[in-house]
């Protein structure tokens, strides 16, 4: 069976030059670059070069950038080095996430409240199209707020953040409060140069990029007080303790190159797909397009069905070959409605009807017309059940 992959938001194919990019540094020797030999100082090199061109892609210094083990890593140590620094200075710690972040970002301010009493927290609720509010800032920000995360695009819909304006009303409102974004969703797609350049702290990853799994960054764009999550032998200047893994940094820094390369052709061939599914699926029988007048990053489509099961249409498309998902690959087979839907105020009766298909460049016009000839007669077909 050909497979038709539109789940380029759960993981991206990994590119055959990020493959043999990291090759060299999958088997035989390969220094630690903490030690002091040759091949050590190899290792130590390649970190390096891999560093800079990471910094490149965010608009950021190479001594700026922390490796880390993946997306998830990396929101969880933003989150949690600044609130526990915080919470040792002052005594308490306060803490403002949008409510469409990703699990990485809520679960790790969860178990932060669990684990002291000392740390409180709060949501910023988004408009209808899931954007965030910004008059609901003001209203959120306690004079002991540690930090701010809002994502720079959301993983399940593609909703676009205002990170500038985000960054700017923190500041108006308390210049030392720590921003962070998780541009995991967006790296593909925006100039994070230009997106995250307010935000003081930025997250990414290298698998939805077409790089590697477990592997990520952390940009820290300023000095800060801030607990290393990790501690151990002092690397990555004592930020996150543990070998930095070579061929995981090179595979990052490889497919972060490559996107910066062909973003702006990849963005207008989404952008031209993207067109042809909303006209497309928009006449569809109780379906609805998701955040219509929001800006959206191009290699992502979002829709909600009335009276349709997500489990049941994906397992038809499944069937025909075609790979897609009903929200974050995280929560796909939950029983319960998307917390990103339900935050834009979409009914839990038509989120349990939700469609995510998500694209890159190796998408062809051919898989295009295909996915909408099968979501077209799936739908007829479920209508009729």
């Amino acid at each position: 069976m050909t497979l038709y992959y539109f789940d380029h938001a759960a993981s991206a194919p990994r590119r055959e030059q990020v493959t043999e990019a990291m090759a060299p540094f999958q088997h035989g020797v390969v220094g630690n670059p903490s030690g002091m030999h040759k091949a050590a100082r190899d290792a130590r090199r390649v970190i390096e070069e891999a560093r800079e061109e990471v910094a490149n892609f965010v608009g950021a210094e190479p001594g700026q950038v922390v490796f880390t083990g993946g997306g998830t890593e990396s929101c969880h140590m933003a989150i949690a080095g600044v609130a526990n620094a915080y919470r040792r200075a002052h005594g308490s710690a306060h803490i403002i996430s949008s409510a469409i972040e990703h699990h990485a970002v809520i679960d790790s301010v969860a178990t932060l409240r669990r684990d002291y009493d000392t740390i409180t927290s709060d949501e910023l609720a988004v408009d209808s199209d899931g954007v965030v509010r910004l008059d609901e800032l003001a209203r959120l920000v306690k004079p002991n707020t540690a930090i701010v995360s809002v994502m720079n695009a959301n993983n399940e819909t593609g909703v676009i953040q205002p990170l500038h304006a985000v960054a700017a009303t923190v500041r108006e409102l308390n210049p030392g409060i720590i921003t962070h974004t998780d541009a995991v969703a967006a790296a593909a797609w925006l100039n994070l140069a230009e997106t995250t350049k307010d935000v003081d702290l930025v997250s990414l990853c290298a698998h939805k990029i077409g790089g590697p799994v477990n592997a990520g960054a952390l940009i820290i764009r300023k000095a800060l007080p801030f607990d290393a999550v990790m501690p151990g032998g002092g690397q990555e200047r004592g930020q996150r303790g543990g070998t930095v893994d070579v061929a995981a940094a090179v595979g990052l820094a490889t497919a972060a190159r490559l996107v910066a390369q062909d973003r702006e052709l990849a963005a207008k061939q989404a952008a031209l797909y993207q067109r042809q599914f909303v006209e497309a699926l928009a006449n569809l029988p109780g379906c609805a397009i998701t955040a219509p007048s929001a800006s959206k990053l191009p290699g992502t489509v979002h829709v909600t069905f009335e009276g349709i099961a997500s489990d049941e249409l994906l397992f038809l498309l499944d069937h025909a070959g075609i790979c897609a998902s009903a929200a974050a690959s995280c929560s796909s087979g939950a029983a319960k409605p998307s917390h990103v839907l339900g935050a834009m105020g979409v009914s839990d009766s038509r989120a349990r009807g939700s469609l995510r298909l998500s694209m890159g460049i190796e998408t062809t016009q051919e898989e295009v017309n295909y996915a909408i000839a099968t979501v077209t007669r799936v739908v007829s077909q479920l209508n009729l059940a």
